[in-house]
C-alpha cells in the first residue's frame, strides 16, 4: 500500500510540473523527454512517456499522457500506464497549495517483486515514517500543501511474485481517493478481484487534522467479500475513534464491528510497519453461529459457480498481519444448541494462529479447546484439544446434524485435528485420540414399544480412541431392566463420533455382551434404524427363563438355546445363513428367515444329525434305565407345546437320525410345518432299526392341553433294540411288523400317557422271549417242583411266529389274542401293558409237541399246565412258570408225566402222589411246605429265584386264601422234620439238617 501511494503523489507531481515547464515546451518529443527526466529526478524512480502527451490550460492546467512506464529497481516495482491523466487548479501556479483537481490511471498494470530477505535495500532518502509501512503520514504531510479532489484507478491490474509464494494476481481493480482539505473527510474506496473471490471496501477518516494532532477522529471500514472467505463472512464493518499515538500506532477506543451479521464492541489497536499488528478486544452480549455454519463457503451471492471450479475457502486474507484478540461473550448459539460466558483468546504471528476456548458453557457442562493452525495455507489444517467434564448427547448430536438414541452426558479429554473450514471436509479429515466418556446415560433401543425394554442405562463408561482411523472401544457394566451387562464393544470412531454415514450404510460394529443368563456377539454392520447385517452368536441356558427376566413368555418348553451363524436383520424381518442352531440340546444347521409377525412365521431349511422330537418340544430325554426298584415309578415331566401357538413355520428338515425319546428313524427328509398351534411331521419310508417305517405325527398346542396323534406303520424292523429303546423292555426277540394308531392328550407324560387309545398290531418272527425256556421248563418239573425257578436271561423260548392285536383305552393297551408259534411249543394268551404305569401282566398258556425234542404232534397240557407269567415293569419284567396247575389233579399230572417220557414206572413217585409212601402224599409234602411259606412271608427277599410254593402260587406272593393246600383229618402234615426256619428260596439247605418235605420226594423220586 505504500508504494502505490508513493506511485499516487508521483503522478500529482508529474501533473504539477507539466504545468510549470509548459510556457517552456517547443515539440513534444522535447517535452515527453523533460517529463520523463524530471519526474524521475523527484521520485528516484526511473519514468518514461512513450506515448504522445497532450496539454490544455482551460478550464484547469491539464496533461493527458498515453503509454507510460515506472520502473524502481530498489522497491523491485514495475508499472505501466496506458493512460495518465491529472489536472490542477489554476490557483497552484500562484499560490502555494496544490490543488488537484483530478489523477486517473487507466489499466495500469504494477508488478512488485519481493526479494529474498538478504536481498532487501532500503529506500534512499525515506524517512522513519516512510520506512515504517504505514502510508499515512506521509499521506498527510503531502496534504497539508494540496488538496485532491479525484485520485482513480480504473482496470488496474496489480502482480505480486515471490520466489516462496506463486505468483499473486490482483485484477478489475477500481479505486477512487478524495481529500479535498486536511481539514475535511477523507474517503477512499476500492473494488478488486483475486481468483474467484471479489472484493469491495470503504475507508472513511472524519478529519485528517485530528489524526495529526493526536487528536480522536472518527473512522469507518466496510469490506464485502463474494464468495465469503469464511463461512459467514460475506460482510465486515467498523466502526470507531481512532488516536495517532506518539509512537505511530493508532488506538481505536469505544468501536463497533459488524461481522456475519453480529455486533461486537471493540477496543484495538494498530501498529503499523514493514507487518502491521492488531491487537484487539472483542464483546458480545450474543452470538448466533448458525449462519457460520449454514453459509456455504465458495458460492457466490449471486450466483454460485461450477462444482468443479468451487475453491475451498481458506484464511490466507490472515496471512498480511499479525494480531492478538480475545474475545468475550455472554451467550453463544448453534443451532439447538446454547452457550454461556463464552471466553476467547487468539495469536496471529508470521501467519500461524493459536486460539484458546477458555470456557464455553454448554447447558450440562462446559467445553474448553484450544486449536492452533497456519493460516498461509491454501486449506488450513488444525491441531488442537477438548475438554469437557459434560456435554448433552443430544444436543451435541445436532452439531454433527444427526439424531442419536443416545442421552445423558459426554465426558471429554482428546486431542483433535482436522483439515479445511468446509463440514463436509472436516468429516472427512477429522481425527481424534484421547478419552471419551459417558455419565449418567441411556440408550434407546429400537424397535422395542415396551420402555423397560428398550431403555439401557451406563452409569459410568468411558472409551479410548487412539485415532478415528481405528476403532474405538467400549468396555464396561451397563444395566439393563436392573440386571448387570458386561459390554465389550468396538466400531469405527470416526463414523461414531462424527456420524457421517450412521443412519444411511450403517458400520461396522464388534459386541460382545455377557449377563447373568445369557450371552451375544456381534461382528458385523449396523445402522441406527435397526438394522444388522453380519455374525450373530447367542446363548442362554434357560430361553423361558431368559424371556421371563425380560417380561416376556410363550417358550416355556424351551431351555437351553443358541444360535451362531450370519444374520441380516431388519426391524421387522431377519435372515440368515450358514447357522448353527441348538433347541433342548438338539443341534441343527442350515438356512432361514423370520418375520416378526403374530405368529411369528419361520422358513427354514436345517441338517441335522440327531432330531430328537422329545428334546425339542421340551421334554427330557431318559436317561439310561437303571435297574427298576420294586414299586418305582416312571417320571412325569411337564409336556408343553404352548410356544407352537405363537408360530408359523416350514422346516425342511434334513436328519441322518429323527425321533422321539431314544427311539430314531434315519436318515429322512421331510418337513415339520407349525400352523395354528398344530405341528405336523410326515415321515416317509425310512431306515428303522433294521427295517423301515412310515409315519406322520401332529403335536397340537393350540389348546390348553396339549394332544398328539401318532400313525405308524413298521416293517422288518429289529424288537430288541427297538423295544428297548422305546421301553426298557429287553426280553423279546426277532423282526418286528407292527402298525399304530394312537392319540392322547396331556399336561404331563404320565398324564398324555393315560390318555392314550387307538389300536395296535404287531408280529414278531424268527424271534424268541428270554427269560424263561418252557421246554426246559416241562424237562425240569421234578427239579422245579424241589428247587424253584430262577428267571435266567441267557435262556429263552424261541418261536417263529409271535402275534398280537391290541385295543389301547386310558393308556392300557389290551389283547386276548396273543399267539405264538415254536419249533417245541405253541402259546396263546392274554393281557394288557399300562403304558403309562409303565407295566405288563401277560398270562401265556403253553401246549408242547408231542416229543419234548421236537418232533411229534401238539398234545394238551391240561392237568399239569404251567402257564408262563409276564409281569412287572417295562424294564424289569419277571417272566415265571405257573406251577399251581399241578396238584388239581395229581392222577393227570403223572400221566402227563408218563407221556413226556419221564421213567415214574421206575420210581415210586406213584406212592407218593397216591398217599402210599411213607413220607406221604404230595399233596400233603405241598400242603406242609405252602403252610411253611405262609408262616416266613416276611424273610423273602426280591430278587431271588421263585421257590416252589411261589410257583404254584401263580403270582409270586401267595395270599392265605390261596396258598394253603387242604390237608385230610386223618393224616399228620409232613412237617414235623422241617426246620424251625424257612431259609431264602432257592438256598440249598446245609447237609446236616432234616429234609424238607420236597427235598425227600426228590431223593425218592431218585433211589
Amino acid at each position: 500500500m505504500r508504494r502505490f501511494i508513493l506511485c499516487l503523489l508521483g503522478v500529482a507531481a508529474l501533473a504539477v510540473t507539466a504545468i510549470a515547464i509548459l510556457p517552456s515546451l517547443i515539440s513534444s518529443d522535447w517535452m515527453r523527454a523533460e517529463l520523463g527526466r524530471q519526474l524521475s529526478a523527484a521520485t528516484g524512480s526511473s519514468i518514461a512517456f512513450n506515448g504522445p502527451v497532450k496539454l490544455s490550460a482551460f478550464p484547469y492546467l491539464a496533461v493527458v499522457a498515453e503509454d507510460v512506464t515506472l520502473s524502481a529497481e530498489a522497491e523491485g516495482i514495475t508499472a505501466e500506464f496506458a493512460e495518465v491523466a491529472g489536472s490542477v487548479a489554476l490557483s497552484s501556479l500562484w499560490s502555494n497549495r496544490l490543488h488537484i483537481k483530478q489523477i486517473a490511471l487507466d489499466r495500469p498494470v504494477v508488478v512488485l517483486d519481493e526479494k529474498a530477505p538478504g536481498e532487501a535495500t532500503p529506500a534512499a532518502g525515506g524517512d522513519d515514517e516512510t520506512g515504517s509501512g504505514d502510508p499515512l503520514p506521509a499521506l498527510v504531510a503531502f496534504l497539508e500543501r494540496s488538496a485532491i479532489e479525484s485520485v482513480s484507478i480504473t482496470s488496474g491490474t496489480f502482480v505480486r511474485r515471490s520466489a516462496a509464494n506463486p505468483e499473486e494476481v490482483v485484477s478489475d481493480v477500481e479505486l477512487t481517493l478524495t481529500a479535498p482539505d486536511i481539514d475535511d473527510e477523507f474517503s477512499l474506496s476500492a473494488s478488486a478481484r483475486m481468483g474467484e473471490q471479489s472484493y469491495e471496501t470503504s475507508f472513511t477518516i472524519s478529519t485528517l487534522r485530528s489524526l495529526l494532532e493526536r487528536q480522536p477522529a472518527d473512522v469507518t471500514l466496510t469490506m464485502e467479500a463474494d464468495p465469503a472467505p469464511a463461512p459467514g463472512l460475506t460482510n465486515f464493518e467498523a466502526r470507531g475513534q481512532v488516536t495517532l499515538n506518539a509512537n505511530g500506532s493508532y488506538q481505536i477506543r469505544g468501536g463497533e464491528v459488524e461481522a456475519g451479521e453480529q455486533a461486537f464492541g471493540l477496543n484495538a489497536l494498530f501498529v503499523p510497519g514493514e507487518r502491521a499488528r492488531f491487537l484487539v478486544d472483542l464483546e458480545a452480549d450474543r452470538l448466533d453461529l448458525t449462519p457460520f455454519m449454514d453459509a456455504t463457503p465458495g458460492t457466490s451471492q449471486s450466483e454460485a459457480p461450477a462444482a468443479d471450479t468451487a475453491k475451498p475457502a481458506n484464511l490466507q486474507f490472515l496471512a498480511g498481519f499479525d494480531a492478538d484478540m480475545s474475545l468475550n461473550a455472554a451467550a453463544l448459539t448453534l443451532g439447538e444448541i446454547s452457550a454461556s460466558d463464552i471466553s476467547l483468546s487468539a495469536a496471529l504471528k508470521d501467519g500461524k494462529l493459536v486460539a484458546e476456548l477458555g470456557h464455553l458453557g454448554i447447558d450440562a457442562g462446559n467445553l474448553a479447546a484450544n486449536v492452533a493452525t497456519d493460516v498461509r495455507a491454501d486449506d488450513p489444517v488444525f491441531q488442537g484439544r477438548l475438554a469437557s467434564k459434560g456435554l448433552d448427547i443430544a444436543r451435541l448430536s445436532a452439531l454433527a446434524g444427526q439424531t442419536v438414541p443416545f442421552s445423558g452426558a459426554l465426558t471429554i479429554d482428546a486431542g483433535f485435528a482436522f483439515r479445511g473450514l468446509d463440514a463436509q471436509d472436516i468429516r472427512k479429515t477429522a481425527d481424534l485420540t484421547g478419552t471419551i466418556g459417558l455419565r449418567d446415560a441411556a440408550y434407546t433401543l429400537p424397535g422395542i414399544a415396551d420402555e423397560t425394554m428398550r431403555e439401557v442405562k451406563a452409569k459410568k463408561i468411558t472409551a479410548r480412541i487412539e485415532s478415528l482411523a481405528k476403532p474405538l472401544r467400549v468396555a464396561g457394566r451397563l444395566e439393563w431392566r436392573n440386571k448387570p451387562v458386561d459390554v465389550d464393544m468396538q466400531l469405527p470412531a470416526a463414523d461414531t463420533l462424527l456420524a457421517g454415514n450412521l443412519a444411511a450404510e450403517g458400520i461396522p460394529l464388534k459386541l460382545q455382551v455377557k449377563m447373568p443368563d445369557a450371552s451375544l456377539s456381534l461382528d458385523g454392520k449396523a445402522a441406527l434404524p435397526g438394522t444388522y447385517a453380519g455374525k450373530l452368536d447367542f446363548s442362554t441356558a434357560d430361553l423361558s427363563a431368559f424371556l421371563a427376566g425380560l417380561g416376556q413368555s410363550g417358550a416355556e418348553s424351551i431351555g437351553p438355546l443358541a444360535f451362531n451363524g450370519h444374520v441380516d436383520a431388519g426391524t421387522t424381518r431377519v435372515s440368515f445363513q450358514k447357522a448353527t442352531i441348538s433347541v433342548n440340546g438338539v443341534e441343527g444347521a442350515g438356512s432361514g428367515s423370520v418375520e416378526f409377525a403374530a405368529p411369528l412365521k419361520i422358513t427354514t431349511a436345517l441338517n441335522f444329525d440327531e432330531l430328537d422330537l422329545a428334546r425339542l418340544a421340551g421334554a427330557q430325554s431318559p436317561a439310561p434305565q437303571a435297574k427298576a426298584a420294586k414299586g418305582a415309578e416312571p417320571a412325569d415331566v411337564p409336556l408343553d407345546l404352548s410356544s407352537l401357538r405363537s408360530v408359523d413355520a416350514t422346516v425342511q428338515l434334513n436328519a441322518k437320525k429323527l425321533g422321539y425319546g431314544k427311539v430314531f428313524a434315519g436318515p429322512v427328509a421331510t418337513s415339520l410345518v407349525v400352523s395354528d398351534g398344530v405341528a405336523s411331521l410326515t415321515l416317509p419310508e425310512s431306515p428303522f432299526y433294521g427295517g423301515h417305517i412310515v409315519a406322520s405325527l401332529k403335536a397340537d398346542g393350540s389348546r390348553a392341553e396339549p394332544s398328539i396323534a401318532l400313525q405308524a406303520s413298521i416293517s422288518g424292523a429289529s424288537a430288541a433294540p427297538l423295544l428297548t429303546d422305546m421301553a426298557g423292555f429287553r426280553y423279546l426277540e426277532g423282526a418286528l411288523k407292527a402298525r399304530f394308531d394312537v392319540t392322547g392328550a396331556g399336561g404331563t407324560t404320565r398324564t398324555l400317557a393315560k390318555s392314550l387309545q387307538g389300536t395296535a398290531d404287531v408280529a414278531f418272527s424268527d424271534g424268541a422271549i428270554r427269560g424263561i425256556d418252557i421246554a426246559d421248563v416241562y424237562n425240569n418239573l421234578v427239579s422245579l417242583m424241589s428247587s424253584g425257578f430262577k428267571q435266567d436271561g441267557s435262556k429263552a423260548t424261541t418261536f417263529t411266529e409271535l402275534a398280537a392285536s391290541f385295543a389301547i383305552e386310558g393308556g392300557v393297551a389290551r389283547t386276548e389274542d396273543i399267539k405264538l408259534v415254536g419249533p417245541l411249543v405253541r402259546m396263546t394268551g392274554n393281557g394288557a401293558a399300562d403304558l403309562a404305569e409303565r407295566t405288563l401282566n401277560f398270562r401265556l398258556e403253553p401246549r408242547l409237541v408231542a416229543s419234548l425234542q421236537g418232533q411229534g404232534a401238539e398234545i394238551s397240557t391240561d392237568g399239569i399246565g404251567v402257564p408262563v407269567v409276564v409281569e412287572g415293569s417295562f424294564a424289569a419284567p419277571r417272566i415265571y412258570p405257573d406251577l399251581s396247575d399241578l396238584l388239581k389233579n395229581p392222577d393227570a399230572a403223572l400221566a402227563k408225566l408218563k407221556g413226556f417220557g419221564l421213567p415214574i414206572d421206575k420210581l415210586p413217585i406213584g406212592d407218593l402222589i397216591k398217599g402210599g409212601g411213607s413220607g406221604g402224599s404230595v399233596k400233603d409234602l405241598l400242603g406242609g411246605a405252602v403252610g411253611k411259606v405262609l408262616k416266613d412271608k416276611a424273610f423273602k427277599q426280591e430278587e431271588q429265584q421263585l421257590s416252589i410254593e411261589e410257583i404254584i402260587g401263580g403270582d409270586g406272593a401267595p395270599k392265605p386264601d390261596e396258598a394253603a393246600v387242604e390237608i385230610p383229618s386223618n393224616e399228620e402234615p409232613a412237617t414235623a422234620d422241617a426246620p424251625a426256619e424257612q431259609p431264602a428260596n432257592g438256598t440249598a439247605l446245609p447237609g446236616n439238617e432234616a429234609d424238607s418235605p420236597m427235598e425227600s420226594l426228590f431223593k425218592k423220586l431218585l433211589r
